[in-house]
């Protein structure tokens, strides 16, 4: 009898009738890194020699168990593929509250994302940190990353996923602030966290706004109460969607770093290279995208939501563009990059279930790409003893010809250079841009012309990034000595740059759009306002343009880099300070708070302790007042007790006469 049988014949377990072998262990995806993280932080200093094997095998197994579950699903009928089954029950006061996962298209997308690119990052780590004496450490933290990603894409309500998101939430912290000897980096800990409880906050209210009005938090029991509420009342389902859209949207923003939740991205980097990589390409950024394409049928009943949803999009594509443009840190270059892929994400969800569709195709694409991107980077910092100033690189591809070629393929990708995978995920984002809501013929043209923008700077601030530290000329100092780095590194880096190249052509002729479709909202498709062919032609005529600059500024083997950033303009100054979002928070957010807590404070000395001193001193002076009638001689006692007496009797006889 296996494990799951054992549980089902407990009743720890109920899997219902329709659910697959596969989809039935499918719980063990999650259960796998998360005892592994386990062991390995009970085991204590124990496991320091094997704690890495562990490490990697937990990512590994899952992978494995969600590779038989993919194909379990492509054996399955299309309208048999979204599987719900339940694991145990939170039960209140005639209300039954369910801990139960979905295996669909969508959610397995997700899992063999998150375990085939997080096992190649746990590798990598191998190396990586292989000198740390907290190794051990840093893997647990990572397989417990990894299984609340997990459980936040495979959770059937949002009740769980709330779990896994409050999951992913701890994992980041620890992760980011790691190395918190160095007290910036705990700050930078410490910024994610508190910026993601910001997010937070929307989602309760979401969920908060979905029981109150219709008594459950399953995904398929909201969607269908939202749909049976729109067929008699549409405009009482409209003001409701859009309630939940936008506070389904704020938390998104918080966890994906999207406008005006972004600043904490940056500083994120503060966590070795691996984390940064686990962040940016398949857990905590990408969980926002999957929130709001998973609640699709919610954001179909609120144009308004889904307007903001475009507008959030459209804006973070360009801020983190322009701040990419600017920046000297390499990490920081490719955080300002993820923040701005995103930011064609969550444009490609606001568009409807087409832009989902292909929202979700480039997050795998990105996935690999941006995985291989911050490796690489990874693989120069352990090279160039982790300097990452890109003002002190140069001509490296001499040196590293493993790590210059597998970023070269990393960045052909996000450019969206055909054949590279983005080709096939960001052009047809771009293109979808320029199709027309009904009645709202403006918003083709605004958004479209965002995303074109946004590739011409993609392709300028990735080919600067690249030229800069791999090509011109050799800025280190005489006491580096670059070196490609060991296999347990570049070997994971060599498949995700196979993936960069490959990735997007294969989920086109497998037919992605058709595969994830039956998991989202019946799409309809539409005419762009240009020609498909043109817009594809203006997308790379801008690719190249930008890339053309930063080949001129920075790859040339005359070109000059100053090694400190020379004077620059207005705009310039205001990326290198991340379009001064920090200031903004502080003036916007902090000084305020700081304002309402000290009006609080004195108004609670002022009104509450006033009234409850007040009351005390009431007592005190009547305290005071018997105190002298206390005089302790029998005379005076006597002489009362007679004026009591006489007082009693004329009451009586006034009332008697």
């Amino acid at each position: 009898m296996t494990m799951t049988d054992t549980l089902i014949a407990a009743g720890a377990l109920n899997v219902s009738p329709a659910a697959s072998p596969a989809a039935s262990v499918m719980w063990l995806v999650i259960a796998v890194p998360l005892a592994s993280a386990a062991v390995l932080l009970l085991a204590g200093r124990r496991s320091d020699k094997w704690g890495h094997i562990l490490g990697v095998a937990a990512p590994t197994v899952s992978f494995l168990i969600a590779a038989w579950g993919l194909f379990d699903l492509l054996s399955r009928p299309a309208n048999d593929r979204i599987q719900d089954f339940d694991l145990a029950w939170w039960l209140t006061n005639g209300i039954d509250l369910d801990f139960g996962l979905r295996v669909d298209q969508l959610s397995l997308t997700f899992v063999l994302l998150v375990t085939f690119v997080g096992t190649l990052i746990h590798v990598y780590s191998v190396a990586y940190m292989g000198h740390d004496p907290d190794r051990r450490r840093f893997f647990a933290y990572l397989n417990f990353f990894v299984a609340a990603m997990l459980l936040l894409v495979l959770a059937n309500s949002y009740l769980v996923l709330f779990v896994g998101w409050e999951g992913v939430g701890l994992a980041s912290y620890l992760l980011i602030g790691f190395w918190n000897q160095r007290i910036e980096y705990a700050v930078a800990a410490k910024k994610a966290f508190i910026a993601n409880r910001i997010g937070d906050v929307g989602l309760l209210l979401a969920m908060m706004i979905m029981f109150s009005e219709f008594g459950t938090l399953r995904f398929g029991d909201v969607f269908a109460a939202i749909a049976g509420v729109a067929s008699w009342d549409p405009g009482h389902a409209t003001v409701i969607c859009t309630s939940i859209g936008l506070a389904l949207l704020l938390a998104a923003c918080g966890k994906s770093a999207q406008f005006p939740l972004q600043s904490w991205l940056g500083d994120a980097m503060a966590g070795p290279t691996p984390v940064s990589a686990l962040i940016h390409a398949a857990t905590m950024v990408t969980a926002g995208v999957y929130l709001v394409v998973r609640s699709g049928p919610i954001f179909e009943q609120t144009p308004v939501a889904r307007l903001v949803v475009l507008i959030v999009g459209a804006v973070t594509l360009l801020f983190g563009a322009i701040v990419g443009c600017a920046k000297d840190d390499m990490k920081k270059a490719l955080a300002a990059s993820t923040m701005s892929q995103i930011g064609y994400m969550m444009l490609a969800a606001g568009l409807g279930p087409v832009g989902a569709i292909f929202a979700i195709m480039h997050l795998v694409t990105h996935g690999f790409f941006k995985a291989g991107l911050f490796l690489g980077a990874g693989s120069v910092m352990h090279a160039m003893k982790d300097q990452v100033d890109m003002r002190r690189f140069g001509r490296l591809d001499k040196f590293m010809r493993l790590t210059w070629l597998t970023f070269m393929m990393g960045w052909l990708a996000i450019l969206g250079v055909p054949p590279f995978a983005g080709f096939f995920s960001k052009d047809k984002i771009i293109e979808q841009a320029f199709v027309p809501p009904p009645d709202a013929l403006w918003q083709a043209w605004v958004f479209g012309a965002v995303a074109l923008l946004g590739a011409g700077l993609t392709a300028f601030y990735m080919s600067r990034l690249f030229f800069m530290v791999f090509h011109g000329q050799a800025r280190w100092t005489d006491d580096q000595h670059p070196h490609e780095s060991p296999p347990l590194m570049t070997g994971p880096m060599i498949v995700l740059a196979v993936g960069s190249v490959s990735l997007g052509l294969i989920l086109t002729l497998a037919g992605f759009d058709d595969y994830l479709a039956p998991a989202l909202v019946q799409a309809h498709h539409g005419e762009p306002v240009l020609n498909a062919y043109l817009i594809m032609a203006l997308t790379f005529v801008l690719v190249l343009a930008g890339a053309g600059i930063a080949w001129l500024k920075f790859g040339r083997a005359s070109a000059v880099v100053p090694e400190l950033p020379p004077a620059a303009d207005g705009l310039v100054r205001a990326a290198r300070a991340d379009l001064y979002q920090d200031e903004f928070n502080h003036y916007a957010l902090v000084v305020p708070g700081q304002t309402l807590v000290a009006v609080t404070t004195k108004t609670d000395d002022a009104v509450v302790d006033g009234a409850v001193r007040g009351l005390a001193w009431v007592f005190q002076g009547l305290g005071g007042l018997l105190a002298r009638i206390q005089t302790g001689f029998v005379r005076s006692y006597a002489a009362a007790m007679l004026a009591g007496a006489i007082l009693l009797m004329a009451i009586v006889l006034a009332v008697w006469i």
